[in-house]
């Protein structure tokens, strides 16, 4: 694979996740207890025999940066391998911007991507969550001389309008793009994964009508030119959505083992060094992931559960998923919703409480489906009782809530000035 450049897009606000992403990139976001989104595509070029990769992030980026460092958990140290983040900067008289879409983020940088001197460029979406071996794929693209390939699978119709779809013809080549149409003509789905030549790159973003691969390149190029489909069958998930990342993990809690520990496909991350989980006699755990150093004294069920994790006496966790060094209090519910980092649940609250769904009334496109989520750093007061479908922003604290009842639907944020936390 030393032909091979990957290229990983992780600058993205994704403001559909709402708080989850208010202090850090969407790629760095935790996922799956020890896990960030990003770890899944790095681990896939890793295991693919792609060992020279470049990331390219824009917002929130320390958090990313501090993560991935300079690659070592993932074995990419130089001189023979490498992982180097580059991040947008201004420049006179070099048309430098920050980055305007997918596309304009490697047109930006298409001097330092060509001076690898790589046969074949991979772009990839930091924010998905899947196990592809892209071998196959890089086999099929050069089997068909294609100018660029795009990886698709096969999704539910209810869910087609969310992505780009891709018509085929019978040798796989792209015949049409359409990006989130209302009416989709296949259930073929861009993957935001995709394969160019290095010596077409630069005419396809040069030749663009817009910055974005889906919303622009594609559907201009997909009727000339060598483009082809490449169809992957596995697990895939666009983490897109408050609403899509709790489904993801509870899809990774209800699969086999495997898919987490792998020995022939490890998922590498970044990791601190805790004890062990400590599961004490008055506690009952059934079906959920827990990482180390979690203290559980309670009972959990169906949840994920991050390093640090305490579950006091007497606390209930269900259909949840709980960040790193969260403590819930003695006799406190959380039921599903979503705790960020080092939250502080004070005793008998209750978190995603009563059979009132009203959709968040601030953000009633980021939660309607029943779930709260609760910013890192945020104390919930004693005896605290939160609806469905709230959002508790970061750092709150006692003086914030109006009162011990927070109704279906309501926002809280801090009066004062948040002081940032570590994402």
């Amino acid at each position: 694979m030393h032909s091979l450049l990957a290229v990983i897009l992780a600058g993205g606000t994704g403001e559909r996740l709402s708080i989850l992403s208010q202090a850090r990139a969407k790629p760095a976001v935790p996922f799956a207890g020890k896990y960030r989104i990003i770890d899944f595509t790095i681990s896939n070029c890793v295991n693919s025999g792609i060992h020279n990769i470049l990331v390219l992030t824009q917002y929130q980026p320390v958090s990313l940066t501090e993560h991935i460092g300079v690659g070592t958990p993932w074995g990419l140290v130089s001189p023979d391998r490498s992982i180097r983040l580059l991040q947008p900067y201004l420049a006179r008289d070099e048309g430098r911007d920050w980055y305007k879409g997918t596309a304009d983020a490697v047109y930006q940088n298409l001097d330092r991507i060509e001076a690898e001197e790589s046969q074949l460029i991979m772009v990839l979406s930091g924010d998905h969550v899947y196990k592809m071996d892209y071998t196959p794929m890089i086999d099929f693209h050069r089997e068909h001389m294609a100018d660029a390939t795009l990886a698709v699978t096969r999704m539910p119709e209810r869910d087609l309008s969310r992505f780009g779809t891709v018509m085929v013809d019978d040798d796989g080549r792209i015949t049409r793009f359409r990006e989130k149409v209302k009416n989709p003509e296949s259930n073929l789905v861009s993957m935001g994964v995709y394969i160019f030549n290095r010596n077409r790159l630069r005419s396809l973003l040069e030749d663009r009508a817009g910055h974005d691969f889906g919303r622009n390149i594609f559907p201009k190029i997909a009727s000339r030119g060598r483009i082809f489909a490449y169809t992957y069958e596995g697990y895939w998930r666009d983490i897109g959505t408050v609403d899509s990342y709790w489904h993801a993990n509870m899809e990774i809690l209800a699969m086999s083992q495997a898919f987490l520990s792998d020995i022939d496909w490890p998922l590498y991350t970044q990791e601190s060094e805790g004890p062990p989980t400590k599961v004490c006699n008055s506690a009952t755990v059934t079906n959920c992931l827990i990482s180390d150093g979690c203290k559980i004294e309670g009972h959990v069920e169906r949840s994920v559960l991050s390093p640090g994790v305490q579950i006091h006496e007497g606390a209930i966790v269900r259909d949840s998923i709980i960040m790193n060094d969260t403590v819930v209090g003695r006799d406190s519910v959380i039921d599903n919703s979503i705790l960020d980092k080092e939250v502080l649940v004070e005793p008998q609250c209750h978190v995603g409480t009563g059979d009132d769904y009203h959709i968040n009334k601030s953000n009633p496109n980021v939660l309607s489906t029943g779930l709260t989520i609760v910013g890192k750093g945020a104390v919930i007061p004693l005896g605290t009782k939160i609806g469905r479908n709230c959002i508790i922003y970061d750092n709150v604290a006692e003086g914030d809530f109006p009162d011990s009842n927070i109704a279906s639907g309501e926002t809280i944020k801090p009066k004062r000035k948040p002081i940032r936390i570590r994402a």
